[in-house]
């Protein structure tokens, strides 16, 4: 029953916006204390701003379609504009909800500008795009992109990226990790998209972090600089990290790991995340004993001579792994 709440509650917030754009577009004395009344529901929530920049990109696109088969007589004499009664609002308001939803299923069937990029094993790269923005890819990530001048949609199939948006209420610029979606309302960000859950770090401004809409309106939430959220299908969390932290976290920027009071185990998984070569930690004594230090991230070598000669723990090799042990 709370699923079915909060999806209308969604669908409220989308009718209403559609509400407020067709007053505004639609009206002939649209006074400031109108725009006041608007700015001040816009303010009430990130998910109110969301909402109302999409519908106003699509409402804007359908223009633009108006105008090209409309007429040179018809586009030359427009009518004249005038207040709407409120019954004929709402209603208006309702088909260009529905024209929204169908504007997107229709774009989305026809994918005509998605781009696909890929990083190897160990690899990184850095996309650039038109409107100002950036995406660097960590390893073994692949990213699909939809940038054109009606939206900016990336999704980001699986791996690590870091953001650097730049920000258009106009045209929000969104980034679908699994089950979840981010957009970025002016900001730099980090996502992180693994099997089992998503994970999103805020570096400057701010982002919305949504369910899809089969999952729980709970899971929205906005986040901002030094919050780190890890959203998984039926959870959603949200820890404090420093500047500090963020920036050792986005060391593979430089092609270095970097490590303060880490256990065994977990820096052989972040090694592991960029080498074929693997190290396993093959015991629970060995796996949380605590290293601290900056490697480059293939130096799997130099991290297997420092468990060894400063933890003083055995060094083995067993095919293509290293394995490490007390």
């Amino acid at each position: 029953m709370s699923e079915a709440r909060e999806t209308g509650a969604a669908v409220d917030v989308k009718a209403r916006a559609a509400e407020w754009l067709m007053e505004r577009s639609l009206s002939d004395n649209w006074l400031a204390e109108d725009q006041t009344r608007l700015d001040a529901w816009l303010a009430q929530s990130p998910a109110h701003e969301v909402a109302f920049a999409r519908m106003e990109a699509t409402w804007d696109r359908t223009e633009r379609l108006a105008a090209l088969n409309r007429p040179t007589s018809e586009i030359a004499a427009p009518a004249p504009r005038r207040r709407l009664p409120p019954v004929f609002l709402k209603l208006a308001a309702s088909f260009a909800a529905l024209a929204a939803i169908g504007a997107v299923a229709a774009n989305f069937m026809q994918q005509p500008h998605d781009r696909t990029f890929a990083t190897p094993i160990g690899g990184h790269e850095t996309v650039s795009f038109a409107d100002g923005s950036r995406v660097e890819l960590n390893t073994n990530t692949i990213l699909r992109t939809r940038m054109t001048t009606e939206e900016r949609v990336v999704w980001l199939e699986r791996g690590e990226a870091f953001f650097q948006v730049k920000h258009d209420a106009m045209h929000p610029f969104i980034v679908v990790a699994g089950n979840h979606r981010v957009t970025d309302l002016g900001t730099q960000f980090v996502v992180r998209h693994d099997a089992s859950r998503v994970q999103v770090a805020v570096v400057q401004g701010r982002v919305w972090l949504e369910a899809s809409e089969k999952q729980k309106a709970a899971h929205s939430t906005l986040l901002i600089p030094g919050d780190i959220a890890t959203a998984t299908a039926s959870t959603v969390s949200i820890t404090r990290s420093s500047a500090q932290a963020l920036s050792n976290n986005l060391g593979w920027r430089r092609g270095v790991l970097v490590f303060n009071h880490t256990t065994l185990a977990d820096a052989a998984a972040q090694f592991n995340r960029y080498n074929r070569q693997k190290i396993v930690i093959a015991d629970s004594v060995a796996a949380g004993r605590k290293i601290g230090g900056t490697f480059p991230t293939d130096a799997v070598d130099d991290f297997a001579h420092l468990a060894q000669s400063v933890l003083g723990l055995r060094v083995t090799m067993r095919g293509e792994e290293i394995v490490i042990s007390r």
